[in-house]
């Protein structure tokens, strides 16, 4: 019971989130209605291979937008950061999020997070499930790795 709980309050939180801005292809005042089956996932450009996205609004590869992403059972991902502010809500698995030189913490169905530019961080799914997550940034979406010494 828990469980269907965190995780509709997830999508609850995701929808709040993407409600700032219309759905991609949505005309002004007009509802947009998405079943999951409907939606269409690709692979997320300049992430790591594995890494699948949904477009929800606008457009991740230029500006601000809101997608779903998803992330493989036991996907890894080391040390970067972004570029734009981005908030997200885990819908399902277990996110594991590493903030630089602190403990890695879990993140479960329901879970929220918000990175501002620049923060420093690694990034996981636990190997039990796939993990699929809310993504709303303010920004061009990128990947920043630290140069190699």
């Amino acid at each position: 019971m828990l469980r269907k709980w965190a995780v509709a309050m997830g999508i609850a939180i995701a929808v709040i989130l993407a409600s700032a801005e219309p759905a991609r292809g949505a005309e002004a005042g007009k509802a947009v209605v998405w079943p999951a089956g409907d939606l269409k996932w690709t692979d997320a450009p300049n992430a790591p291979p594995g890494v699948k996205q949904a477009v929800l609004w606008g457009d991740p590869a230029t500006g601000a937008s809101g997608t779903l992403q998803k992330f493989p059972p036991g996907f890894t991902s080391a040390l970067h950061w972004h570029s734009a502010n981005l908030r997200m809500v885990v819908v399902s698995g277990t996110v594991i999020h590493g903030p630089e030189g602190k403990p890695e913490v879990r993140l479960s169905a329901g879970s929220y997070l918000s990175e501002p530019a620049g923060y420093k961080h690694t990034t996981a799914c636990d190997k039990a499930s796939e993990c699929v997550f809310f993504m709303e940034g303010d920004g061009k979406f990128d990947i920043v790795w630290p140069a190699k010494k």
